[in-house]
């Protein structure tokens, strides 16, 4: 599995993730850690079922005074869980987007060819908070600029993300650039 190091402005710390592209499924483990808003570390897996549409998030956060665990699951006709409970408020989603995570704006962007090919799509996203790990519902626009190049919008913030020919983050200002090539 090749791996991906980005430091990661946001939080003040480092990601690496290992990943598996088989067609249109994505596998991915990662390990992060940062500084801010407090020094923890996360550990995740990320499954993908065809068209890049998430099936299933594991992630385990640690700070100084608390280990959290979140088991996200899609049940591939837009329904989520959370440890086993329904979250209603993203059901309709395809996607998670874990927070401070680059790798997570992936599976859009490689579903639509944005970084390739001319269009703009609008999503709902199951995006889960670090290290706290609270799912939200979390409104997004993918804009295609250029070759690797994608606008990414919610809530009022903006960022013109550069992805690689595989549909990686390259650079994401004001939260990760990566530090290895693929």
């Amino acid at each position: 599995m090749p791996a991906i190091t980005w430091e990661v402005f946001a939080s003040r710390g480092f990601e690496t993730v290992w990943t598996e592209l088989d067609g249109g499924v994505l596998r991915a483990r990662g390990r992060a850690v940062g500084t801010d808003p407090e020094p923890y570390w996360v550990m995740y897996e990320l499954d993908t079922a065809d068209g890049f549409v998430t099936r299933r998030l594991r992630v385990t956060t640690e700070s100084a005074d608390s280990v959290r665990t979140l088991d996200l699951l899609h049940d591939g006709q837009g329904r989520w869980t959370g440890d086993g409970e329904p979250l209603p408020d993203v059901d309709g989603a395809l996607d998670c987007d874990l927070g401070l995570c680059p790798l997570t704006n992936t599976m859009p962007v490689l579903r639509h060819g944005l970084h390739r090919t001319p269009g703009e799509r609008e999503f709902l996203m199951a995006w889960v908070s670090v290290p706290d790990l609270v799912v939200r519902p979390s409104r997004q626009t993918y804009t295609h600029l250029g070759p690797g190049r994608v606008r990414y919008s919610s809530d009022g913030f903006r960022s013109d993300l550069e992805f690689d020919e595989e549909g990686y983050v390259v650079d994401y200002p004001q939260l990760a650039t990566r530090l290895t090539a693929r």
